[in-house]
């Protein structure tokens, strides 16, 4: 199997990202858009290049649960138990933000989106970047997500700052998205 955090264009995109860039990576279903999600300037970058409204939020991910400690401490054995059942895998949680995930990922919600990622080269950057990014789909509001590089670069061009190797997966449909509290789908996958 393939360790995609040692590629050189995932290297470079994960560098990228540490110094405040916005990259594209293939995921699940469609090729996303990343950053540091602790670096303000870099989120509104990615909320500008798609005319997306703050108030949305965007999903973080992560190559493991254990990147998500900080943010899942808080949660009960159950819950986690809930959590672990689930990733890596197509299921994104919105877990309670226990005040360490600051308001320009959550948007106007009290939760914050996570999912450990199965996707190996999503997964590969985010542990070359050394933690969870930010995840949201690569499309201006209101056009198709990108499901190929061409796409990619015909929405956003040389307004990135790396674009990464690889293929999106088998998945037709993006993440299922889940409440850990009520268990309700807030969109199916």
């Amino acid at each position: 199997m393939i360790d995609w955090s040692l590629n050189p264009r995932i290297q470079f995109a994960a560098r990228q990202m540490k110094q405040g860039g916005v990259v594209a990576y293939p995921t699940e279903a469609v090729w996303g858009l990343g950053c540091n999600p602790f670096d303000e300037a870099a989120v509104y970058e990615i909320l500008a290049l798609k005319d997306r409204p703050i108030e949305k939020g965007v999903i973080l991910v992560a190559a493991n649960i254990a990147m998500f400690e900080p943010f899942i401490c808080h949660l009960n054995d159950l819950q986690r138990q809930r959590l672990k059942n689930s990733w890596p895998g197509p299921h994104t949680w919105l877990v309670p933000n226990n005040g360490l995930v600051p308001y320009w990922i959550t948007g106007k919600f009290t939760s914050v989106a996570l999912r450990v990622t199965d996707h190996p080269v999503a997964a590969g950057l985010s542990r070359a970047f050394g933690g969870p990014i930010v995840s949201t789909s690569c499309n201006p509001a209101g056009l198709p997500p990108a499901t190929d590089i061409h796409q990619v670069r015909r929405y956003f061009g040389s307004s990135l700052d790396a674009i990464t190797a690889g293929h999106v997966g088998k998945r037709n449909a993006p993440s299922e998205i889940r409440d850990l509290l009520t268990g309700e789908i807030i969109r199916p996958g």
